[in-house]
């Protein structure tokens, strides 16, 4: 079997409660701790891997992120998923070809660009034709972004997951959707939803599968945290 057909089964016949946790490497040595951890699969978040590359969120160039992303796919044998944030401006072919020569299964995909929402029947063509290209190799997690951009509205959020299922996204990731909407997004989304969660805080991964989410994942807050710790421990060296 693939690694992308494993990567896809981990996605099926979730049950309430035991949603499918992928925690975010930013480098290959956090993916390798990740993975002897036991996780079946990893996410890249591209806000963590840009930290570690010395650059501002968003402005990693698509070479240095493509690159990081294959040194995490080498450092493991488990799947890996890469958030490559809005495509970088790549035909959807390219795209593609990118991230599958990463070595990548999967991949984040944002529907807006610095706070801005895309029009959704763009951005659904445009996913169709990343599906197009993908065929059955690239499992594609389709970001809607409503809530991190100040529209609080649960439907705004389910019409565009709508549109994106319909275009062949694999998965929705309603970011920033506040933990008691997730019911409704549960019960108005086909296929199925990637819920962020934070470390440490707020409901557990458990809890939100129990609400809807069909994974969990974590953004940067794994490299967040793990610089916070070693900024501690430098504190006590000096």
């Amino acid at each position: 079997m693939s690694e992308f057909e494993t990567f896809r089964r981990l996605h099926r016949n979730r049950l309430p409660g035991d949603p499918l946790v992928l925690p975010g490497p930013w480098d290959a040595a956090s993916a390798r701790v990740l993975a002897d951890a036991g996780f079946p699969a990893l996410a890249t978040p591209s806000a963590g891997i840009a930290a570690s590359l010395g650059y501002a969120d968003g402005r990693t160039p698509a070479d240095e992120m493509f690159a990081a992303v294959a040194r995490i796919v080498r450092a493991v044998d488990v799947p890996v998923s890469a958030d490559v944030e809005g495509g970088y401006g790549l035909p959807p072919e390219e795209l593609v070809a990118r991230l599958l020569d990463a070595g990548a299964v999967g991949c984040n995909l944002e529907d807006s660009v610095d706070g801005v929402l895309k029009d959704p029947h763009e951005h659904a063509d445009w996913l169709a034709a990343v599906r197009c290209a993908a065929a059955d190799g690239l499992f594609v997690n389709a970001r809607v972004d409503t809530f991190a951009c100040g529209l609080a509205d649960p439907e705004r959020a389910i019409e565009r997951a709508a549109l994106y299922v319909a275009a062949g996204a694999d998965c929705v990731y309603p970011i920033g959707a506040p933990p008691q909407v997730l019911p409704l997004l549960r019960a108005g989304i086909q296929g199925p939803v990637n819920v962020g969660a934070q470390i440490g805080e707020g409901p557990s991964p458990a809890e939100l599968g129990a609400r809807g989410a069909t994974r969990v994942t974590f953004g940067p807050g794994l490299q967040r945290q793990t610089a916070q710790a070693l900024g501690e421990i430098a504190a006590r060296l000096r």
